[in-house]
Protein backbone atom coordinates (compact mmCIF):
# COMPACT_ATOMS: atom_id res chain seq x y z
CA UNK A 1 0.00 0.00 0.00
CA UNK A 2 1.45 3.33 -1.35
CA UNK A 3 -1.33 5.40 0.24
CA UNK A 4 1.20 6.31 3.27
CA UNK A 5 3.68 7.33 1.20
CA UNK A 6 1.63 9.42 -1.15
CA UNK A 7 0.04 11.14 1.63
CA UNK A 8 2.89 12.25 3.28
CA UNK A 9 4.51 13.93 -0.28
CA UNK A 10 1.04 16.18 -0.18
CA UNK A 11 1.29 17.23 3.83
CA UNK A 12 4.74 18.14 2.99
CA UNK A 13 3.43 20.43 -0.05
CA UNK A 14 0.78 21.74 1.43
CA UNK A 15 3.29 23.05 4.17
CA UNK A 16 5.34 24.77 1.80
CA UNK A 17 2.12 26.18 0.83
CA UNK A 18 1.22 27.62 4.05
CA UNK A 19 4.97 28.56 4.28
CA UNK A 20 4.47 30.84 0.83
CA UNK A 21 0.76 31.96 2.12
CA UNK A 22 2.30 33.15 5.35
CA UNK A 23 5.31 35.13 3.76
CA UNK A 24 2.92 36.73 1.49
CA UNK A 25 0.48 38.16 3.79
CA UNK A 26 3.48 38.93 6.45
CA UNK A 27 4.84 41.08 3.84
CA UNK A 28 1.36 42.73 2.89
CA UNK A 29 2.88 46.05 3.83
CA UNK A 30 6.36 45.98 2.38
CA UNK A 31 6.90 48.14 -0.05
CA UNK A 32 7.39 47.09 -4.06
CA UNK A 33 6.59 43.48 -2.36
CA UNK A 34 5.33 41.14 -5.08
CA UNK A 35 3.37 37.61 -3.88
CA UNK A 36 4.19 34.18 -4.82
CA UNK A 37 2.24 31.01 -5.16
CA UNK A 38 3.65 27.74 -4.85
CA UNK A 39 3.41 25.42 -8.08
CA UNK A 40 3.36 21.75 -7.93
CA UNK A 41 3.51 18.75 -10.25
CA UNK A 42 3.00 15.09 -9.59
CA UNK A 43 5.54 12.44 -9.02
CA UNK A 44 6.64 9.70 -11.60
CA UNK A 45 4.07 7.02 -12.00
CA UNK A 46 4.26 3.58 -11.41
CA UNK A 47 3.41 1.57 -14.76
CA UNK A 48 1.00 -1.59 -13.62
CA UNK A 49 -0.28 -1.71 -17.05
CA UNK A 50 0.57 -0.09 -19.84
CA UNK A 51 -1.67 2.08 -22.07
CA UNK A 52 -2.55 0.17 -25.73
CA UNK A 53 -0.86 -3.44 -24.72
CA UNK A 54 -2.56 -6.09 -26.80
CA UNK A 55 -5.46 -7.60 -25.26
CA UNK A 56 -6.22 -10.68 -27.69
CA UNK A 57 -4.68 -12.43 -30.58
CA UNK A 58 -7.17 -10.68 -33.09
CA UNK A 59 -5.17 -7.25 -32.56
CA UNK A 60 -7.47 -5.22 -29.94
CA UNK A 61 -5.82 -3.70 -27.54
CA UNK A 62 -6.20 -1.75 -23.69
CA UNK A 63 -7.68 1.59 -24.22
CA UNK A 64 -6.16 2.80 -20.71
CA UNK A 65 -3.93 1.52 -18.76
CA UNK A 66 -2.69 1.19 -15.07
CA UNK A 67 -0.57 3.74 -13.85
CA UNK A 68 -0.41 4.60 -10.16
CA UNK A 69 0.81 7.83 -9.14
CA UNK A 70 3.30 8.65 -6.70
CA UNK A 71 2.44 11.69 -4.97
CA UNK A 72 3.33 15.51 -5.57
CA UNK A 73 6.06 17.84 -4.93
CA UNK A 74 6.59 21.29 -5.30
CA UNK A 75 8.14 22.53 -8.57
CA UNK A 76 8.59 26.36 -7.59
CA UNK A 77 7.50 29.40 -6.48
CA UNK A 78 6.01 31.30 -8.76
CA UNK A 79 6.03 35.70 -8.52
CA UNK A 80 3.16 37.36 -9.11
CA UNK A 81 4.35 40.33 -10.80
CA UNK A 82 1.46 42.92 -11.26
CA UNK A 83 1.55 46.64 -10.40
CA UNK A 84 1.42 47.39 -6.70
CA UNK A 85 -1.07 50.33 -5.76
CA UNK A 86 0.70 53.86 -5.14
CA UNK A 87 0.75 55.36 -1.69
CA UNK A 88 1.69 59.05 -1.70
CA UNK A 89 4.43 60.15 0.62
CA UNK A 90 4.82 63.86 -0.23
CA UNK A 91 8.47 62.74 0.14
CA UNK A 92 10.91 63.98 -2.30
CA UNK A 93 13.09 61.12 -1.99
CA UNK A 94 10.51 58.84 -2.26
CA UNK A 95 9.73 57.18 -6.11
CA UNK A 96 7.20 54.90 -7.58
CA UNK A 97 7.54 53.06 -10.55
CA UNK A 98 4.72 53.03 -12.87
CA UNK A 99 5.21 50.25 -15.18
CA UNK A 100 7.50 47.66 -16.29
CA UNK A 101 11.57 47.35 -14.46
CA UNK A 102 13.17 47.61 -11.63
CA UNK A 103 15.69 49.94 -9.92
CA UNK A 104 19.40 49.13 -10.39
CA UNK A 105 21.35 48.94 -6.82
CA UNK A 106 25.05 48.57 -6.29
CA UNK A 107 26.35 46.57 -4.09
CA UNK A 108 29.25 46.74 -1.43
CA UNK A 109 30.65 43.66 -3.28
CA UNK A 110 30.51 45.23 -6.52
CA UNK A 111 27.82 43.23 -7.61
CA UNK A 112 23.88 44.73 -8.44
CA UNK A 113 20.64 43.58 -7.61
CA UNK A 114 17.83 45.19 -8.46
CA UNK A 115 14.18 46.66 -6.37
CA UNK A 116 10.79 48.27 -6.94
CA UNK A 117 11.39 49.50 -3.47
CA UNK A 118 12.04 53.27 -4.05
CA UNK A 119 12.63 54.59 -0.62
CA UNK A 120 15.20 56.11 -0.92
CA UNK A 121 17.56 58.37 1.57
CA UNK A 122 21.06 60.47 1.47
CA UNK A 123 24.09 59.62 3.13
CA UNK A 124 26.30 61.64 5.33
CA UNK A 125 28.12 62.22 1.70
CA UNK A 126 24.68 63.30 0.15
CA UNK A 127 24.41 60.14 -1.98
CA UNK A 128 21.37 58.39 -2.99
CA UNK A 129 20.79 55.31 -1.18
CA UNK A 130 18.27 52.96 -0.36
CA UNK A 131 17.86 51.62 3.38
CA UNK A 132 20.38 49.43 3.80
CA UNK A 133 23.17 52.22 2.30
CA UNK A 134 23.28 50.58 -0.58
CA UNK A 135 24.16 53.30 -4.04
CA UNK A 136 20.95 53.72 -6.33
CA UNK A 137 22.38 53.50 -9.86
CA UNK A 138 23.68 55.76 -11.40
CA UNK A 139 25.19 57.35 -8.21
CA UNK A 140 23.95 61.00 -7.82
CA UNK A 141 25.41 63.44 -5.04
CA UNK A 142 23.20 65.79 -3.49
CA UNK A 143 25.17 69.02 -2.95
CA UNK A 144 25.17 70.06 0.96
CA UNK A 145 22.72 73.41 0.58
CA UNK A 146 20.13 71.60 -1.60
CA UNK A 147 17.03 72.85 -0.55
CA UNK A 148 14.81 70.77 -2.62
CA UNK A 149 14.73 68.02 -4.85
CA UNK A 150 12.72 67.15 -8.17
CA UNK A 151 12.75 63.98 -10.20
CA UNK A 152 10.49 63.83 -13.10
CA UNK A 153 8.84 60.91 -15.26
CA UNK A 154 11.88 60.39 -17.05
CA UNK A 155 14.05 59.77 -13.84
CA UNK A 156 15.99 63.56 -14.41
CA UNK A 157 16.74 64.38 -10.59
CA UNK A 158 17.44 68.29 -10.16
CA UNK A 159 18.25 70.13 -7.11
CA UNK A 160 17.50 73.87 -6.40
CA UNK A 161 20.57 75.17 -4.43
CA UNK A 162 20.50 77.60 -2.30
CA UNK A 163 18.48 80.72 -3.54
CA UNK A 164 19.44 79.97 -7.33
CA UNK A 165 16.04 79.65 -9.49
CA UNK A 166 17.55 77.43 -11.89
CA UNK A 167 18.09 73.53 -10.79
CA UNK A 168 21.30 71.73 -10.94
CA UNK A 169 20.89 68.42 -12.66
CA UNK A 170 22.52 65.40 -10.57
CA UNK A 171 21.64 62.58 -13.20
CA UNK A 172 19.05 60.42 -14.07
CA UNK A 173 17.88 57.00 -12.31
CA UNK A 174 18.13 53.87 -14.84
CA UNK A 175 15.77 50.84 -14.83
CA UNK A 176 16.05 47.63 -15.55
CA UNK A 177 14.16 45.15 -17.15
CA UNK A 178 14.18 40.92 -17.79
CA UNK A 179 13.37 38.30 -20.72
CA UNK A 180 12.11 36.42 -17.20
CA UNK A 181 11.45 38.29 -14.55
CA UNK A 182 9.98 35.19 -12.41
CA UNK A 183 13.86 33.91 -12.85
CA UNK A 184 15.12 36.95 -10.32
CA UNK A 185 16.04 35.32 -6.92
CA UNK A 186 15.02 37.50 -3.72
CA UNK A 187 18.09 38.31 -1.71
CA UNK A 188 16.04 39.67 1.23
CA UNK A 189 16.01 43.25 1.68
CA UNK A 190 13.67 44.08 -0.86
CA UNK A 191 16.33 43.22 -3.31
CA UNK A 192 16.27 40.72 -6.39
CA UNK A 193 19.36 39.23 -8.23
CA UNK A 194 19.87 37.79 -11.80
CA UNK A 195 20.08 34.70 -12.04
CA UNK A 196 20.74 32.40 -15.36
CA UNK A 197 16.77 31.59 -15.73
CA UNK A 198 16.10 35.54 -15.36
CA UNK A 199 18.87 36.65 -18.15
CA UNK A 200 21.06 39.71 -18.55
CA UNK A 201 19.74 43.02 -17.09
CA UNK A 202 18.80 45.33 -19.81
CA UNK A 203 18.93 48.68 -19.31
CA UNK A 204 17.36 52.01 -20.18
CA UNK A 205 15.78 55.59 -18.81
CA UNK A 206 12.43 55.55 -17.25
CA UNK A 207 9.91 56.51 -19.86
CA UNK A 208 11.79 54.94 -22.73
CA UNK A 209 10.14 51.76 -25.08
CA UNK A 210 8.87 49.09 -22.84
CA UNK A 211 10.10 50.60 -19.26
CA UNK A 212 7.53 52.53 -16.83
CA UNK A 213 8.06 56.11 -15.86
CA UNK A 214 8.80 57.34 -11.94
CA UNK A 215 6.51 59.21 -9.89
CA UNK A 216 8.41 61.38 -7.44
CA UNK A 217 6.26 61.69 -3.72
CA UNK A 218 4.64 57.96 -4.08
CA UNK A 219 5.74 54.64 -3.06
CA UNK A 220 4.45 50.99 -4.64
CA UNK A 221 2.85 49.27 -2.04
CA UNK A 222 2.60 45.46 -1.72
CA UNK A 223 0.59 43.51 -4.43
CA UNK A 224 -0.53 41.23 -1.82
CA UNK A 225 -4.39 40.38 -1.96
CA UNK A 226 -5.47 39.43 1.53
CA UNK A 227 -8.93 38.09 0.82
CA UNK A 228 -7.06 35.78 -1.83
CA UNK A 229 -4.59 34.82 0.68
CA UNK A 230 -6.99 33.95 3.40
CA UNK A 231 -8.95 31.74 1.00
CA UNK A 232 -5.63 29.86 -0.06
CA UNK A 233 -5.09 29.51 3.45
CA UNK A 234 -8.19 27.87 3.96
CA UNK A 235 -7.84 25.53 0.82
CA UNK A 236 -4.52 24.54 1.81
CA UNK A 237 -5.43 23.93 5.03
CA UNK A 238 -8.02 21.17 4.29
CA UNK A 239 -5.68 19.54 1.25
CA UNK A 240 -3.94 19.29 4.41
CA UNK A 241 -6.55 17.50 6.25
CA UNK A 242 -7.75 15.31 3.87
CA UNK A 243 -3.75 14.33 3.03
CA UNK A 244 -3.66 13.24 7.05
CA UNK A 245 -7.14 11.40 6.34
CA UNK A 246 -5.86 9.51 4.29
CA UNK A 247 -2.90 8.57 6.52
CA UNK A 248 -5.05 8.04 8.99
CA UNK A 249 -7.51 5.27 6.69
CA UNK A 250 -4.25 3.74 5.44
CA UNK A 251 -3.63 2.72 8.93
CA UNK A 252 -7.05 1.76 9.45
CA UNK A 253 -6.62 -0.84 6.40
CA UNK A 254 -3.24 -2.10 7.13
CA UNK A 255 -4.45 -2.53 10.85
CA UNK A 256 -7.62 -4.74 9.65
CA UNK A 257 -5.42 -6.28 7.19
CA UNK A 258 -3.11 -7.49 10.04
CA UNK A 259 -6.32 -8.96 11.93
CA UNK A 260 -6.92 -11.63 9.57
CA UNK A 261 -6.77 -14.54 10.80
Amino acid sequence: MKALSIAATGMLAQQNNVDVISNNIANANTTGFKSARAAFQDLIYENVSREGALTSDQGTIAPTGIDIGLGVQTAGTVRLNTQGGFLATENSLDVAIDGQGYFVVNLPDGGRAYTRDGAFQLSAEGQLVTMQGYEVDPGVVVPQNTKSIEINEQGVIMAYVEADPNPVELGQLSLATFINDGGLRPMGNNLLEGTAASGDATTANPGDAGFGIVRQGYLENSNVNIIQQITDLISAQRAYEMNSKTIETADQMMSTANRVR
